[in-house]
């Protein structure tokens, strides 16, 4: 998992009322992304519990991107171009060449049911697959909040626990490890982490989303064993971080299921 989006989130919710106000849908409240939370030695923020305007997540935030033309499911991809890896997490010293990574711009479905734009940077190898499996999650009406990459301030700001950024590349190491995770390759993609939390033993991760630990309760946007998205990630070989054993890391999708 990395670690979802914060800054881009406090920004988005001060305008949403203005860009949201004829939009059906949900809008997050306004301290959404704001409440820095106190960490714990393992640099991880406490554990709160859920608010109770989360417990149903269900927003809807401005798009980052132009909308891509058409009426269904779009994807524009090519080479990651210097002002999009200029803003994101990319540097010299990261495990892939900047000339290896895809700026991919995709319609996704949102929890408002309409036609939203995001964008990933993924390893040019996986752009063609990724694709696909975002096409079947559209196809579906799979809901997702938002989608954008991942900045080095959001990757490095204090924890508040609340973000909910399907993203993919991420240079950094593998939580808990020295190693690189796969997302520092582009080769694993994170989906509505708010609905679907990294869990640890007493771990949670966003920190606010322990009311999404209750699997038996199933929400939008929830990805559960055997589903579209399981299955779109599964037929292009990805695997998937809820088949994990040791611990469960439900909106992680990676190339070598890891």
């Amino acid at each position: 998992m990395r670690r979802a989006v914060q800054g881009r989130l406090r920004a988005a919710v001060a305008v949403a009322g203005c860009l949201l106000a004829a939009v059906p849908g949900r809008l997050p409240p306004g301290w959404l992304g704001t409440r820095v939370l106190p960490t714990t030695a393992a640099g991880y923020g406490v554990q709160r519990p859920t608010p109770t305007a989360l417990r149903e997540r269900a927003f809807t935030l401005p798009d980052t991107l132009p909308e891509l033309p058409g009426r269904g499911f779009a994807a524009r991809v090519e080479q990651a171009p210097a002002a999009v890896l200029a803003r994101s997490t990319w540097r010299p010293g990261c495990p892939v060449a900047s000339s290896d990574l895809d700026w991919l711009r995709l319609t996704f479905w949102g929890f408002d049911e309409r036609r939203h734009t995001g964008e990933l940077l993924v390893n040019h190898s996986a752009s063609a697959d990724l694709v696909r499996v975002f096409r079947t999650l559209y196809e579906a009406r799979f809901p997702i909040e938002q989608m954008t990459i991942t900045t080095t301030a959001e990757q490095n700001a204090p924890p508040t626990g609340d973000g909910n950024d399907t993203g993919a590349f991420a240079c950094r190491p593998t939580r808990g490890a020295s190693f690189f995770s796969q997302h520092a390759y582009g080769l694993a993609v994170d989906v509505d982490p708010f609905q679907n939390p990294y869990q640890n033993g007493s771990v949670v991760l966003p920190e606010l989303a322990g009311a999404y630990t209750d699997r038996s309760d199933v929400r939008p946007g929830m990805i559960e064993p055997g589903d579209v998205v399981v299955r779109a990630f599964a037929a292009v070989g990805w695997g998937w971080g809820g088949d994990f054993t040791r611990l469960k890391d439900r909106q992680h999708f990676s190339a070598d299921g890891r």
